[in-house]
């Protein structure tokens, strides 16, 4: 039996794996005797139960089966709703003191005293600027992102406070 029970998980994962309109169809059950061949029903021992034994079994199979699906999708929209972007404002000001760009690692402060490292991104200016004025904007999954008046490139960073 822990064999069967084995098996049956294949179409489970494939339906936790599928697009979120595939959960409100559930997987119709599909029963033992249509999933294995008669050389693997003969090696299991399932060709010696009687009509009644295959019937219980198929049907205690299936309502494993919804169960488990219906448990996964409660699981899975739960960790969903978790995801939802949360909408943040963008934070716009003067950068304190002369600006000569950034790399992983500075500090960059702001007039307001708002403190953000930066994580991932470099720029070097050829002369320093006197406080620039940067906006700060969020990006997927709680980033956020700097951007320097009169400069392309971008750096993401995290607030120091």
């Amino acid at each position: 039996m822990r064999v069967l029970s084995s098996l049956t998980l294949a179409p489970l994962f494939a339906i936790a794996l599928a697009a979120p309109g595939a959960f409100a169809a559930e997987r119709a059950y599909v029963p033992v005797e249509q999933r294995f061949n008669a050389e693997q029903l003969k090696a299991t021992g399932l060709d010696t139960l009687s009509a009644q034994q295959l019937q219980l079994l198929n049907q205690l199979l299936s309502q494993d089966q919804t169960a488990v699906v219906t448990e996964t999708v409660k699981q899975v929209r739960s960790e969903r709703k978790g995801l939802a972007r949360v909408e943040a404002e963008p934070v716009s000001g003067m950068l304190k003191g002369e600006f000569r760009g950034w790399s992983a690692g500075t500090v960059l402060e702001l007039e307001n005293g708002q403190r953000w490292r930066v994580i991932d991104g470099t720029l070097f200016v050829g002369k320093p600027r006197p406080a620039p004025k940067v906006t700060i904007r969020p990006g997927m999954m709680g980033s956020w992102y700097l951007e320097a008046e009169g400069q392309v490139q971008k750096a993401k960073v995290a607030r120091l406070d």
